[in-house]
């Protein structure tokens, strides 16, 4: 196999680096040489790395989500956020549609699929489906890493989180992703200030409860 790229040795001699790349939205996977040192993600593959830089142009973002759904394997949704104006009978028919699509493909499929005008990813997480819809043009992988940060979110506040945390604690779940996301972008990529600001949330409600449970005793409005 030729090399793509070589890289110039202090002997003047040129050593293969990358040895072919295929551009995938704003993601770039390449094949290496197994003796370079590359960022992660990379598999080894015999006498190769393969890895995956989603640190490519900055036009090729995700510019704004149009909307995010959980929803189990039986179909139910847990969760819902539009950033997008769109009207009530149209989600429902939008959720149905996806839904039905998602369930149906096999766990060995690609996480990625045009529908309509949009591009889909999705990622399966013990019994949740997380979904979203992203313009055609946008980079799939850097959706999947924002679904991976989220669920990583609900995992360090709820503890190893599952359905039932999110059926019961909706409102937290929709507290963390208003944290992680603002009008469909990108708001805050550290988990630290992000959970940072949740325990401040949950403080502000706890002094709100006493504050309301005295006023009850005093037999005051």
């Amino acid at each position: 196999m030729s090399p793509k790229f070589t890289r110039k040795g202090n002997n003047g001699q040129n050593y293969p680096v990358c040895y072919g790349e295929h551009v995938l939205g704003g993601g770039v996977i390449r094949l290496w040489c197994r003796h370079q040192n590359l960022c992660t993600p990379r598999w080894i593959v015999g006498n190769y790395y393969i890895s995956i830089d989603v640190r490519g142009s900055t036009q090729q973002v995700v510019k704004m989500m149009k909307f995010m759904l959980l929803f189990s394997r039986q179909g139910k949704v847990r969760l819902q956020q539009w950033y997008s104006a769109t009207q009530e009978k149209e989600k429902k028919k939008i959720m149905r549609e996806l839904i039905t699509i998602i369930l149906a493909r096999k766990p060995k499929m690609c996480s990625f699929l045009e529908w309509k005008e949009y591009k889909i990813v999705y990622k399966r997480y013990a019994s949740l489906y997380f979904c979203c819809a992203i313009e055609k043009g946008d980079n799939e992988l850097l959706t999947l890493e924002i679904i991976h940060r989220y669920v990583e979110l609900l995992d360090k506040y709820f503890g190893s989180v599952c359905e039932l945390d999110i059926i019961f604690n909706f409102e937290k779940a929709y507290f963390i992703l208003d944290e992680l996301m603002l009008g469909g972008e990108i708001q805050e990529t550290s988990k630290k200030n992000c959970l940072k600001a949740i325990a401040a949330q949950d403080l502000l409600q706890e002094e709100a409860d006493a504050t309301r449970n005295v006023l009850e005793e005093m037999g005051l409005p």
